[in-house]
């Protein structure tokens, strides 16, 4: 497991039709991720802290260069089983490139590195790096349970010609801004209509060539959309993009 990384992030909404006339581009270059079903699909859940002021979604609302999120993310089974397991990450933006910083942990414990109450002792060197990281943050912007954003991926993994190419596809949009609890049974509501998808293209260099000319043939065009700022604002009530097909 990858556990430090630093990579550009393209965004584009795209619709049904778009996404399926994609797909079938893809597979003549790309595969589906293991870590998947057969066809690469996969659930996911974020739970998203933030400052009392929203200062994490006022940083990306405000275009600011320098910008970071905390969030516990979980990958529910189709089991009646609640999910133990989780990966604390640390997400952030230097201009274009984006840093990620996971650390594996136990629902528990990740809660308590999220308030800044967890023992940092047990953790490994490169661990224990992000964990500080998190713990400082927890403790100087008193970070909170905010929202949580659930949707289905279904990921495309790059050959062994571009092995940091990853191309994923996240429908089934929802968020909730109340009953802020890991393996909670409140209800996640559309931030998104169900028909429209969110596809990022995820790279460590130069996007390919073929990627572009792909792009270009299916009109897809880049957005900077935040899922965690969209379930923000359309809790609020804000209208957070126009959809066209």
């Amino acid at each position: 497991m990858i556990k430090r990384f630093n990579r550009y992030e393209l965004k584009y909404i795209i619709h049904a039709f778009q996404k399926k006339a994609l797909i079938v581009d893809l597979e003549n270059y790309m595969s589906c991720d293991k870590n998947g079903d057969k066809n690469g699909y996969y659930p996911i859940e974020s739970l998203y802290y933030d400052s009392p002021s929203l200062s994490f979604y006022r940083s990306k609302i405000d275009g600011i260069r320098f910008r970071r999120k905390v969030r516990i993310r979980t990958y529910p089974s189709s089991s009646i089983l609640p999910v133990t397991n989780s990966m604390v990450e640390i997400k952030q933006r230097v201009n274009k490139t984006v840093q990620k910083k996971r650390i594996p942990l136990s629902v528990p414990d990740a809660l308590k590195l999220c308030i800044g109450d967890f023992d940092l002792s047990s953790l490994s060197d490169q661990d224990f790096e992000a964990a500080s990281e998190i713990t400082y943050i927890a403790k100087t912007m008193q970070i909170k349970p905010t929202c949580i954003i659930s949707y289905i991926r279904q990921a495309f993994v790059g050959s062994k010609y571009e092995p940091g190419l990853r191309i994923t596809f996240d429908t089934s949009l929802k968020y909730r801004t109340h009953a802020l609890e890991i393996n909670g049974k409140a209800k996640n509501n559309y931030f998104m209509p169900p028909s429209w998808c969110i596809m990022e293209v995820k790279l460590n260099g130069f996007i390919p060539t073929w990627v572009n000319a792909l792009l270009a043939k299916h009109k897809c065009s880049l957005n900077r959309i935040s899922k965690y700022c969209a379930g923000i604002e359309k809790s609020h009530g804000r209208k957070i993009i126009e959809y066209r097909s």
